[in-house]
């Protein structure tokens, strides 16, 4: 009878300093997981309201929901009267630990975030950036997927792509065709000019404003070079670089413009008698 007096003793007390602590355990445990919603909640309301994607939003959410998780869990296991120093220390060290394990992941979403945020292409445009070029397809957390000229597939990873140049060639709605033709010494250049500036107008594509520049740009070792800078929609840009090519060389051919070519004169001295030497040869050459 003692002895059952004795642990029901025991329970009393057991239950006087440890209920209390499982109650407040469970009420940190309730509470801490009802902010822990409410956090998320708040935290897609607001990045919502800020127009940033919406695999950002997702993300940055659990987490901030998660997080909070971890603080209650901490809470309630001092509350249950566990050190809880040594664990988040523990904790500590194996999240950089993983961090330093994943640092190139790591790298790549935090990139991902960057080009998601700042926006610095989209899916359609027509870029070059992370030693590749090609026409954006998608972009996620980690990677950032191109289509090539060719139709090839392209998946560059995002540290990749934002730690160069980035050349957005459908960022501007329009664009300068920049082009070079060389013509003959020999050749009226007034007339070469306004044979060209007459080619550009007849051009619906390319635009009044700015007007398309015809000048001399230099005076080649073989020819006099035009530059030829006309003004288009980026859309056309590549139609129009390609049928001035071909509009202008043949109008050259019917007001019968010469386009020179590199040329090198040979000239060949053969050994008159089989007494000469090499260098006789060579010293008539130069005489």
């Amino acid at each position: 009878m003692e002895n059952e007096l004795t642990l029901v003793d025991q329970m009393l007390v057991w239950l006087a300093e440890y209920g209390l602590r499982i109650i407040a355990a469970l009420v940190i445990l309730i509470v801490g997981r009802i902010v822990a919603m409410l956090a998320r909640k708040l935290s897609r309301s607001v990045l919502a309201r800020s127009k940033v994607d919406e695999t950002i939003v997702s993300f940055v959410s659990n987490v901030v929901y998660f997080g909070v998780l971890a603080f209650v869990v901490i809470a309630i296991l001092a509350k249950l009267g566990f050190q809880t120093a040594s664990m988040v220390a523990v904790i500590g060290a194996a999240g950089l630990a993983i961090g330093l394990a994943m640092q190139g992941s790591l790298a790549n979403f935090a990139a991902g975030v960057l080009i998601i945020l700042f926006k610095p292409f989209k899916v359609g445009d027509f870029i070059e950036g992370g030693g590749a070029t090609g026409i954006i397809e998608d972009i996620s957390i980690f990677t950032t997927e191109m289509r090539s000229p060719d139709n090839k597939l392209i998946i560059v990873p995002n540290a990749g792509m934002t730690s160069n140049n980035i050349v957005n060639y459908s960022a501007k709605p329009t664009r300068r065709v920049d082009m070079v033709f060389g013509v003959g010494y020999g050749e009226k250049l007034p007339k070469v000019k306004a044979i060209i500036e007459e080619i550009l107008a007849a051009d619906e594509r390319i635009l009044a404003d700015p007007a398309p520049v015809v000048a001399v740009l230099s005076l080649g070792d073989s020819s006099v070079d035009f530059a030829v800078r006309p003004w288009v929609k980026t859309a056309d840009y590549w139609d129009v670089y390609f049928d001035l090519n071909m509009k202008i060389k043949m109008r050259f051919d019917q007001e019968g413009i010469a386009i020179p070519f590199p040329q090198r004169d040979v000239h060949l001295f053969t050994q008159a008698d089989s007494g000469q030497t090499n260098g006789d040869i060579l010293e008539k050459a130069i005489s």
